[in-house]
């Protein structure tokens, strides 16, 4: 387990563009999705609609960070989406002009608005745990773990009733199972086909191989 980390939620203002430092470096650059479209340069380059994505999440004040002696060496990314707020999400990505980060998002989008958890669960919003990163020097403690249980304690006490992760690396997925959460849906990378060339859109290095939804609804605990 982690010792001497403090974890804080929300997160302040002041240390947005260290959370943005920190995932330029890590899951930027790291991600299965990123890594098959060659979203970023190079650990730290950066990308500035996905940034902009990030932003609007810690906005919503319901993100949590990891420091150790002040340092950001962790994050999970939350945030929370109504039905209409996915609809307009996938309006803009289908609209955008950058085809890396549309097929990205157009993917994601598509499968959550297809499975329709709130029609499923009778819910209007949903609390979204994006992104889950952690300092390469840092893992093997425990601390993605941690984030994920206090995202999940989080939702739980801001009165959501639903909580939701898309999992795209087997990382988060053994992580998901590991906290016990319901698996959704599955999707292979492998059938999910660029509409364009008719090849599979995504071809990530093992032991990645597709995106999994996993929820938890609290009414039931």
């Amino acid at each position: 387990m982690s010792s001497n980390i403090d974890f804080v939620c929300p997160i302040e203002a002041d240390l947005y563009e260290a959370v943005m430092e920190h995932l330029r470096l890590t899951f930027f650059w790291e991600e299965p999705l990123n890594v098959c479209v060659s979203l970023c340069e190079a650990p730290g380059s950066g990308h500035p609609k996905l940034e902009a994505v990030c932003l609007d999440t810690l906005q919503d004040g319901l993100s949590i960070v990891a420091l150790s002696d002040g340092k950001v060496v962790g994050c999970a990314l939350n945030g929370s989406q109504s039905r209409q707020q996915l609809d307009e999400a996938i309006k803009q990505t289908y609209a955008e002009t950058d085809k890396k980060f549309r097929s990205i998002f157009s993917m994601l989008y598509d499968n959550n608005r297809d499975i329709d958890l709130y029609t499923k669960y009778d819910v209007h919003d949903i609390f979204e745990c994006r992104i889950l990163s952690v300092d390469p020097d840092y893992r093997g403690k425990g601390i993605a773990r941690i984030l994920l249980d206090q995202s999940i304690q989080e939702a739980r006490l801001r009165g959501f009733k639903l909580f939701k992760v898309d999992a795209t690396s087997a990382i988060s997925q053994r992580i998901c199972r590991s906290r016990s959460l319901t698996l959704e849906h599955e999707i292979l990378y492998a059938d999910h086909l660029d509409p364009d060339t008719g090849k599979p859109a995504f071809v990530p290095p093992p032991p990645h191989y597709g995106l999994q939804i996993y929820s938890r609804l609290f009414e039931k605990e």
